[in-house]
């Protein structure tokens, strides 16, 4: 099954991106994980305490159903690709945003759709657009945590996700 691709995407905290991305048609699975710090293993404490990692959600997806510059389109409409270190109240290296590809024939994709995102902003954008290192996933508290904790904080409106998704 060649059409069912991985991309690694760090959006903030990974709670609401992970509720997020798991609501889109064509996306089969969404889990939280730790991408390219300094560390192998890092637990959520490493990553709280400058291990260098990103907070991503690891997006398994199906080519035929939604493309990677569909996905990365939504993924733009729940982060601010301006700000530096921080997503909402979450402020920290591992917050950043970023997109980590396994795959290189998705590197000129990414680029083209950051470069279409730049042309909205005066500022730079600061999302990262790398080849992953390497992937953690998260402890099992963290995966579906919105769904286990309805009432979790989360920086990403679930409204905003909703009314984002209703036409897709």
């Amino acid at each position: 099954m060649s059409n069912i691709k991985e991309i690694y995407l760090a959006g903030g905290c990974f709670w609401g991106t992970e509720a997020f991305m798991q609501r889109i048609n064509g996306v089969l699975d969404a889990e939280s994980g730790y991408a390219n710090g300094n560390s192998l293993n890092p637990t959520y404490q490493d990553v709280c305490n400058n291990s260098g990692h990103a907070e991503v959600v690891k997006v398994t997806y199906d080519e035929e159903q939604i493309g990677l510059a569909k996905l990365l389109d939504f993924y733009f409409k729940v982060i601010d690709p301006i700000s530096i270190n921080q997503q909402g109240n979450d402020k920290g290296v591992q917050y950043r945003t970023g997109i980590y590809y396994v795959d290189p024939q998705d590197q000129p994709v990414i680029k083209q759709a950051l470069d279409e995102l730049q042309k909205s902003y005066n500022q730079p954008i600061a999302v990262e657009n790398e080849m992953l290192e390497h992937y953690f996933p998260a402890e099992e508290y963290h995966q579906d945590y919105l769904d286990k904790n309805p009432n979790g904080y989360c920086h990403i409106d679930i409204q905003l996700m909703n009314e984002i998704l209703k036409n897709q």
